[in-house]
């Protein structure tokens, strides 16, 4: 919600969901959610395996998102919503790759990215700036918002990610077949 409210232009994946809640008359919150469960349905042909995290994204992250919004206040001034756009990337970036390294199974959105760098074995930062761009254009095709910000974070989010990950990343030993 800090990029929402910068009002500089919200992430890909909330410019998705800003313009499905538009053309479906649906709250922000219940879009995420219809977006988490038809994204599901791409994991398919990945071989993607859901976890607890990805039940949980499904369950928590838009009424997260909807209870945010009612008690962030709005940035006042161009100071302040460049502060809100920068936390809200940084945080973004190293909260997704704190919780896909934990590795409870990822979150809808993100096993799309995990999927399709297991599959082609492109380098996290590439494959997930693809996805940003691609929901970016998607949602603003659909009437979703985008701004400067959202640019920044498309171009950003792939990259902060890649940089996270392996340093949070919670290492599982190896299992050999029976």
């Amino acid at each position: 919600m800090l990029l929402v409210q910068s009002g500089l232009g919200a992430a890909s994946w909330n410019v998705l969901t800003e313009g499905a809640a538009t053309s479906l008359d649906i709250s922000f919150g219940w879009a995420t959610n219809l977006i988490s469960l038809v994204v599901l349905v791409a994991w398919i042909p990945l071989r993607e395996l859901p976890g607890l995290g990805t039940l949980l994204n499904v369950a928590i992250v838009g009424f997260a998102a909807d209870a945010t919004a009612t008690v962030l206040p709005d940035p006042q001034g161009p100071l302040a919503e460049i502060g809100y756009l920068a936390l809200g990337l940084v945080a973004l970036a190293f909260f997704d790759a704190l919780y896909l390294g934990a590795q409870f199974g990822s979150g809808p959105r993100d096993g799309i990215m995990t999927g399709l760098v297991r599959l082609t074995r492109l380098p996290v930062a590439i494959v997930r700036t693809g996805i940003e761009v691609a929901v970016a254009c998607a949602g603003w095709l659909l009437g979703g918002t985008v701004g400067v910000g959202t640019v920044l974070i498309a171009l950003c989010m792939g990259p902060l990610v890649g940089c996270f990950l392996p340093r949070v990343a919670v290492r599982l030993p190896a299992v050999s077949a029976p």
